[in-house]
């Protein structure tokens, strides 16, 4: 699958055993890592790149995409769909390798991801998260059309701190 964004030098794509290099490469940041939830481990090693592909590969109702920029993977995205009363509700995410901060990246891909979950008949409403010492991804998401519905107080842990968690969200229209 590969999904365009606005700049012909990303893509959104899958996943592929020749990313694990990259994903070693970029996920076994801490800066990376203390943005994201414990799903993302760290260190970040061969064998949790490894693994992630073949989970990406078999997503069932989820998305989990690459972040492809001139060919190599150097982040990701993904919504991770719910079940039962909340099954048109997915959490929304991504994350990028450090060196590739501050360019628009992030923007790029969320927006195209953002597309392309609400193109499909499941997702009516994503979800996004932000613990609150990551304003950059705030602003990620207001550029791409989330909107801030409120603050969960000390509601993560990470990092050894219990910290605030931002709620962001956007609803599909019709």
């Amino acid at each position: 699958m590969i999904v365009a964004t606005e700049n012909p030098q990303i893509h959104l794509r899958s996943w592929g055993f020749r990313d694990h290099d990259s994903l070693v490469r970029y996920g076994n940041n801490k800066l990376v890592w203390r943005n994201l939830t414990d799903m993302f481990p760290h260190p970040y090693t061969h064998e949790d790149a490894v693994k992630w592909v073949g989970i990406a590969n078999d997503p069932g109702s989820s998305i989990f995409l690459a972040i492809d920029f001139e060919g190599e993977a150097i982040g990701g995205v993904g919504v991770i769909a719910r079940d039962g009363n909340d099954f048109h509700t997915g959490q929304f995410g991504y994350w990028l390798g450090q060196p590739h901060w501050g360019r628009g990246v992030a923007t790029q891909a969320a927006r195209a991801l953002k597309n392309h979950a609400f193109s499909g008949s499941r997702f009516k409403r994503l979800e996004a998260p932000v613990f609150a010492w990551n304003p950059p991804s705030m602003r990620v998401l207001e550029k791409v059309g989330f909107v801030r519905e409120g603050t969960l107080r000390k509601s993560v842990l990470k990092d050894g701190q219990l910290i605030d968690s931002v709620m962001y969200a956007a609803v599909r229209d019709a």
